[in-house]
């Protein structure tokens, strides 16, 4: 309760300033992209005394800073597209070792998107039949994969939901 309460109160002074700091925390693979979220992680958002632009400190790997250094300015307009100005000004690279912090240990790679599942044979059939009276082969091609693909996801939503 008590932390809801804190939580609300520390993101409205946050956002006040246009900054959004759980967004950026939440959401960073895809404000920056997986590969670049791969080699970093934003750890800290530091505020200038004249609230003019913030310093953006992300954690890397000694292996993965120089790769970083030249992804910054992506980085930033990436960062600043999000706010919709240019809230951070400067980025900070810190450096640690590969497994992270002994406690808390930092991960920098993203988990990997589940694969499709397999066309069942029967759905691909009912996809081809659905798709015969179509006379030009390439539309054809791509009716039958859609169709495929929208009766295997709704055959596995009908799994899952009762």
């Amino acid at each position: 309760m008590t932390s809801g309460l804190l939580q609300s109160r520390i993101r409205a002074a946050t956002e006040a300033r246009g900054f959004s700091e759980t967004r950026l925390l939440t959401h960073w693979p895809e404000v920056v992209g997986e590969q670049t979220a791969a080699m970093a992680r934003p750890i800290k958002v530091s505020y200038a005394k004249g609230g003019f632009g913030a310093t953006l400190t992300l954690l890397t790997t000694g292996a993965f800073a120089p790769m970083l250094q030249a992804e910054l300015p992506k980085i930033r307009d990436r960062v600043n597209a999000v706010y919709g100005f240019s809230a951070i000004s400067r980025i900070h690279i810190t450096q640690t070792a590969p497994t992270g912090f002994a406690a808390g240990r930092v991960q920098f790679e993203t988990t990997k998107k589940d694969t499709k599942p397999a066309l069942d044979p029967k759905l691909v059939h009912e996809a081809h039949e659905m798709s015969t009276g179509v006379h030009d082969e390439g539309l054809r091609a791509a009716l039958e994969k859609l169709g495929a693909n929208v009766l295997t996801k709704n055959a596995n939503q009908s799994k899952v939901d009762p």
